[in-house]
């Protein structure tokens, strides 16, 4: 039985005569089984805010010590302002298209448009596919480490290792991998948007009660160094504070929500972006406060110490629980380019989504992707050239969101005319200097990696 495309559109003779046209055309298995247009504003929402949120936050006091009060603060509101503003436009650039005919569901296709098949095909493509990945990779080893940590604390002298935990992690993400679109995490994902807050909340908290209690550390705002060494610290924090706002998935989020689009994506970053605020602010300006320039690059760290524990057990544990479950999250948000991928080059679209024509390549190849991930986790701490791999996947980012900033003014550019690329200027710049998720959470990783 054919499947019905769900990303065609119903065109009335309204619409027909606002010049609305009908985008509807065969589509290949990738976007009509992963990238199902079934959701609504509100589920777009929540995977904003799980491309977004994550436990990269964790080193916003750090990059707050490296500009102080005033500077980083304001970097921190200037940020937001303008990637909710870039990401904005990048939606309403992509909804004049679909009502133009054209609708483009993934960056590759943007690429494809405006600068031929072979650069969507064999530059952006790959690109984003390989930067989605590394934030897989990321990802699966911050929640082993997460996960040795919860361990460490019930058993401080346990035997086990950290790439055991890494294929405990792997393992639960390879069950909830078989989830069959991107539409079907919306639950998932708000369970990951609640998890933003609780995480957020306690580090905030347990900023707040050690900075408040006896054993107290020295609170000093000055920025250590030399001048030299503060104009690069600051540089290294503006780019650590871009890259915690980044995504590299805004036109396949937008792929998911059903027709008509237009206002939905709007609605959907005021969600994102409102826990954003709440979350983004808080865990920075409280670390910041209580730790002054001594925060580390994830705040979590500081709450251990002289190998003690400043903060009870048990809220230690919560705190790593929820951004273990929130980790598991953006994995899974982080594998839907790649299962797209998959989808396409295995499934056949003219049967049905769940037939064992389609089930079985599905199972095999996103079973294969997990374990691939997992296997690049667990062996990066071996590695003894770990920065030199977390450069090379920093410089891969920042040439993704370099190409993607450039975009972003080339489809505004051909609908309002040239006058508009001055305008847009600003909002490609976050994009260039922003880079990606994965190096952030690359530095998160690597600081925890100390702790255990």
């Amino acid at each position: 039985m054919a499947t019905v495309a769900p990303n065609s559109m119903n065109i009335s003779k309204i619409d027909k005569e606002k010049g609305v046209t009908d985008s509807s055309k065969e589509l290949d298995a990738g976007a009509l089984f992963v990238l199902q247009s079934r959701g609504s504003w509100i589920h777009c929402g929540f995977h904003l805010t799980t491309s977004i949120v994550g436990p990269v936050i964790f080193i916003l006091p750090f990059a707050l010590a490296s500009l102080g009060w005033v500077p980083g603060v304001l970097m921190i509101t200037i940020a937001a302002l303008v990637t909710f503003y870039a990401y904005n436009l990048l939606s309403v650039v992509l909804e004049h298209h679909e009502q133009l005919g054209k609708r483009q569901i993934r960056f590759r296709d943007m690429a494809r448009d405006i600068l031929g098949p072979g650069w969507g095909n064999f530059f952006v493509g790959p690109l984003q596919f390989s930067i989605c990945y590394g934030a897989v990779i990321a990802c699966t080893l911050l929640g082993g480490q997460s996960l040795k940590f919860i361990y460490l604390l019930h058993s401080s002298h346990g035997a086990m290792h950290l790439y055991q935990f890494i294929i405990i992690f792997g393992a639960a993400t390879l069950f909830l991998a078989q989830m069959p679109s991107f539409h079907s995490l919306r639950h998932i994902n708000l369970f990951s948007l609640i998890l933003c807050l609780a995480y957020s909340a306690c580090v905030a908290a347990g900023s707040i009660h050690i900075g408040k209690s006896k054993n107290a550390p020295s609170k000093d705002y000055s920025i250590n160094g030399s001048q030299q060494d503060q104009f690069f610290s600051a540089i290294n924090a503006i780019s650590i504070i871009s890259t915690t706002y980044a995504s590299g998935i805004i036109p396949e989020i937008q792929a998911t929500i059903a027709p008509p689009v237009k206002g939905k994506m709007f609605k959907g970053l005021c969600i994102c972006y409102a826990v954003i605020a709440s979350t983004y602010f808080s865990v920075g300006v409280s670390g910041y406060w209580s730790f002054g320039n001594q925060a580390q690059p994830t705040i979590v760290s500081n709450f251990m110490g002289d190998g003690q524990p400043l903060l009870p057990t048990w809220f230690l544990l919560l705190t790593n629980l929820f951004t273990l479950m929130q980790v598991t999250a953006i994995s899974l948000i982080y594998l839907q380019p790649t299962n797209e991928v998959f989808e396409k080059w295995f499934a056949d679209p003219k049967m049905d989504q769940f037939s064992t024509r389609n089930v079985i390549p599905r199972l095999i190849s996103r079973s294969l992707s997990v374990i691939l991930a997992t296997f690049l986790a667990a062996m990066l701490p071996f590695l003894r050239r770990h920065h030199g791999v977390v450069r090379s996947i920093w410089m891969h980012s920042s040439g993704f969101h370099s190409a993607n900033g450039p975009l972003q003014c080339h489809f505004q550019a051909i609908e309002e005319g040239p006058d508009v690329l001055g305008e847009l200027l600003d909002s490609c710049s976050i994009n260039i200097v922003g880079g990606s998720r994965s190096s952030s959470f690359c530095q998160t990783d690597s600081s925890r990696r100390q702790d255990l």
